[in-house]
This record gives C-alpha cells, structure tokens and sequence, in this order.
C-alpha cells in the first residue's frame, strides 16, 4: 500500500518549526479556519435542531420546522439559499483562530510540562500517558474557550436567525460587527463573555477526549501498520486517527453542546437569561422538560460536522506542520 507523507529533509531536525509556539498557533488556525469552511453548514444544521423545541414537551401531531438533518439543510438552502447555510462563517473563523489556534497550539508545550513534572521528562520518545493527554487537551481546550467565547455567542445567534422557520430567541444581527456592537451596548464585557462558562465545559470535555484520543490513536495505528505504510507522518494514518477520533468526541461533547448553544442564544432581560441562570439550570430544566435523550438532540448533524471537521483540521495541521519542518 502506497501512502502519502513529507519527508523531513537530512540537516533539518525534525520538529523544530513544531516546538515553534507562533507556529503550532498558526498552525493550528489555518487548519482550523480550513476544515469550518467546509463544515459550518452543518453546524448551521445542528444549531437548529437543538434550539428546535426549546424546554417544551413533545406533543403529538405537531409539525416542526427541521425533522432531520437531511430535510434540515435542504429546507435552509432551499428558503435561506447558501449563504443561509454559511451563516455566522466570519465570526466561526474568529472562534476557530482563538479556540483551536491555543489548544493546538499550546498543547505540545503544556503536555511536556505535565509529562516533565510527573516522569521527569518530556513527551517524546515516550509512550502515552492518557491522563496527562486528557489533562493537556482540557486545559487548553478551557483555555481556547474563553478567549473565542464571543465570537461563539455570535455565531450561534447568526445560526438560529431564519425568516422562514425561527427556532429560539432571534437576535437579527446583520453582520458580526453589529452582533458584537450591540451586545456590548446592552451589556458591556459581561454581555460578551455570557456563556462563558457553558463554553469551557463544552470545550473542555471535547478538547480532553480530541486530543488525547487522537494521540492514541496515531501512536496505535503508527506504531501496528507501520509495515504496512502507516507511519507517524502519513496522511492515511491521520485521516484514519481523525475517524476514531471524531465519534469519541461527538459521545462526550454532545450534551454540553446542547447546553451551551441554548445558554448563547437565550434571550437577555435586565442583563440576565430569560430562561437559565447557569448551565446547570439549563441541564436540569432541559431534561425536566424534554427527557434525557434531549441532551443528545442533533447528534447526527454535531457527528457530521465534527467528524469531517476533526479529520480536515488534524489532516491540514500534520500537513502544515510538517511543510513548516521542511522549509523553516
């Protein structure tokens, strides 16, 4: 079997452009900003179906807007065209640059400081050690979350917006600018960073299981097909870690994601949620209202945009990364 890899030249350590922090950090945000491009459509599809519905009990008969996903993108871009389906793109690159721009990023170097301070020395050349890869991806993931969670809030509320089928609170912003303008004039820095904390549980659990289980994964398939053309640096061996990868996350990630897009798009009054005070009320009234299975609301569409998602930003990083090791 014929894979494709970089090689890195003789004369250029492997790994310097990697150990580079402006260079993972980059990186990490072009790979990102590449791999949304492709997949906000589908969070676009998964914003809707989890607002769909919102903290009220499921009666028979009564027709909703979205039935699954595949109706769902078909029903916005036959009414909303693409540039429906593209909605909150401008401020998801700004999310992506600050969330996965850190945690990819700072990764490496807060992996090797907790490696360093348990084992006494770095990752490398060591195998991997799960629950310091799980500690290192919910720090940074924590971490990314905070700085992007404005751009978050935006881009959830430029999703919900719709003319023809409006699903939870509809903010009408026109652009990003006037998203970020008006919330600041209604409540100033507390207003921007609402949410904040439903963001960095989101994050959290999905940056610990992304970056670790992705680790594993890679080390695995390396180290067992490596006959076979597998090797560390092969695109293959990234695509197939990004695989796993994607579904682990999706599992973990799902009702916190729930949270979180409802604690965003919620309606403010007096500069306060309308309908949740935290994200733990808005676990515990969801489930009161709508069962269980409701935290897990848009599954398929959050696995269809986090699965190619995962697997387009961990190929096009690998990819960056090791053109970085070749030329710089």
């Amino acid at each position: 079997m014929t894979t494709q890899t970089i090689d890195v030249p003789s004369g250029v350590a492997p790994g310097v452009a990697q150990n580079n922090l402006f260079f993972a950090w980059f990186a990490g945000s072009l790979a990102s900003c590449g791999a949304v491009t492709f997949t906000n459509p589908v969070e676009v599809v998964k914003t809707r179906l989890q607002l769909q519905g919102e903290l009220a009990k499921a009666t028979p008969g009564v027709e909703r807007a979205y039935h699954n996903v595949a109706q769902a993108f078909w029903a916005i871009g036959k009414n909303e065209g693409l540039w429906g389906l593209q909605k909150g793109l401008g401020p998801g690159y700004m999310y992506q640059i600050m969330l996965n721009g850190t945690r990819l990023g700072f990764y490496e170097p807060v992996k090797n400081a907790l490696y360093t301070g348990v084992t006494g020395s770095t990752s490398r050349g060591q195998a991997p050690i799960m629950a310091l890869n799980v500690a290192a991806g919910g720090l940074c993931g924590v971490a990314g979350a905070a700085l992007g969670s404005p751009f978050f809030l935006v881009k959830t509320r430029m999703q919900s917006a719709s003319k023809f089928a409006a699903v939870g609170h509809q903010h009408n912003y026109t652009s990003s600018i006037d998203g970020l303008r008006r919330i600041w004039q209604a409540g100033g820095i507390r207003g921007l960073y609402r949410g904040m904390d439903a963001a960095m549980m989101r994050a959290g659990a999905g940056s610990a299981v992304q970056l670790a289980t992705y680790d594993h994964f890679k080390s695995y398939i390396s180290r067992t097909l490596a006959h076979r053309g597998l090797t560390d640096n092969s695109v293959y061996t990234h695509f197939l870690a990004s695989m796993g990868t994607g579904f682990f996350v999706c599992l973990a990630m799902n009702p916190f994601d729930v949270v979180s897009t409802r604690m965003y798009n919620q309606k403010t009054v007096n500069g306060q949620g309308a309908l949740y005070r935290n994200p733990f009320q808005c676990f515990y009234k969801t489930v009161a209202s709508e069962g269980v299975l409701s935290l897990y609301k848009g599954f398929l569409a959050h696995y269809l945009r986090l699965g190619p998602h995962t697997i387009l930003m961990f190929v096009f990083v690998e990819q960056i990364k090791a053109l970085g090791a070749q030329y710089f």
